[in-house]
């Protein structure tokens, strides 16, 4: 039986770029999407909503699910990833950044593109899908309680 990971990633776009971090993971330098695991007891909107804060220093408000993500890995793992698009404001300069992470930038879709250092095949997948289909409304994503 596979396990998959439960992972969400914000995708915001200002004046034609989208908001990145450039992070360490698995020993390289990558770009990604603010995204991490939801945490045990957590939604998953309030998980993009923490993960985009403490890997940008922005507040993240989601607005849409761009779409759902299963994607298995060749080691026999695979990570299931809900992206959400949404605006920022409420920057917090001074704040200290994510374990791992270097910095976050604004990169334009050629920019992006143009790139062979993307952290995985999501990171491209769901820009694409925001620029190309209306997101799914919010209230499409439901947290259940209880049994």
């Amino acid at each position: 039986m596979v396990h998959a990971e439960l992972t969400v990633a914000a995708i915001v776009r200002v004046n034609d770029r989208y908001l990145v971090v450039e992070e360490f993971a698995h020993g390289e330098r990558v770009i990604n999407q603010p995204a991490g695991h939801v945490e045990s007891g957590e939604t998953i909107l309030d998980a993009v909503v923490r993960e985009t804060r403490e890997e940008t220093a922005w507040g993240f408000k989601p607005t849409g699910l761009v779409g759902m993500y299963y994607w298995p890995h060749e080691d026999g793992r695979a990570t299931l990833r809900f992206a959400f698009c949404g605006e920022v404001d409420d920057h917090a300069a001074q704040q200290d950044l994510d374990e791992g992470i270097i910095a976050a930038h604004w990169l334009s879709i050629d920019e992006l593109t143009a790139r062979d250092d993307l952290r995985s095949p999501l990171v491209m997948r769901a820009i694409e899908d925001f620029a190309s289909s209306e997101p799914l409304p919010l209230d499409r994503v439901q947290h259940i309680h209880g049994r």
